[in-house]
């Protein structure tokens, strides 16, 4: 049976294995397990040449949140704070990414243009929390 310590020490996600990255740029074999976390599909890329091994819709902002946000900076931290309230409703999503985490790398890849403010970083901070 393991120790209680034991147990804390398992379940913490290495930062490095959770990475963030535009759809757009060219997968790398550091990538890992390459999950998509935007609700829409996007913009221009077939899914033919898509490189991602699973399609998440369900954990992106909803579209009220992603309307209202619309990738202003001065919004940053007001979306964060509702998207991690949105996420409430998905915490089975989240589980299930951060206990991949914390068996391989994986990258969330997203399609915005701000490589800063989007919902696959916002993301990233709450499975590594």
């Amino acid at each position: 049976m393991a120790s209680a310590q034991g147990a804390s020490v398992s379940s913490k996600i290495p930062a490095h294995n959770v990475n963030v990255k535009r759809i757009y740029d060219p997968p790398a074999p550091n990538d890992g397990f390459r999950v998509l976390v935007d609700r829409l599909w996007p913009r221009g890329l077939s899914k033919d040449t898509a490189a991602f091994d699973k399609w998440v819709k369900d954990i992106a902002p909803s579209a009220e949140l992603r309307r209202w946000f619309g990738h202003d900076p001065a919004r940053w931290n007001e979306f964060r704070r509702r998207y991690a309230e949105e996420l409430n409703q998905h915490q089975d999503l989240l589980e299930d990414l951060r206990e991949r985490a914390r068996q391989e790398p994986i990258t969330l890849v997203y399609s915005a243009r701000d490589e800063t403010h989007n919902n696959a970083v916002a993301l990233r901070d709450l499975i590594l929390s």
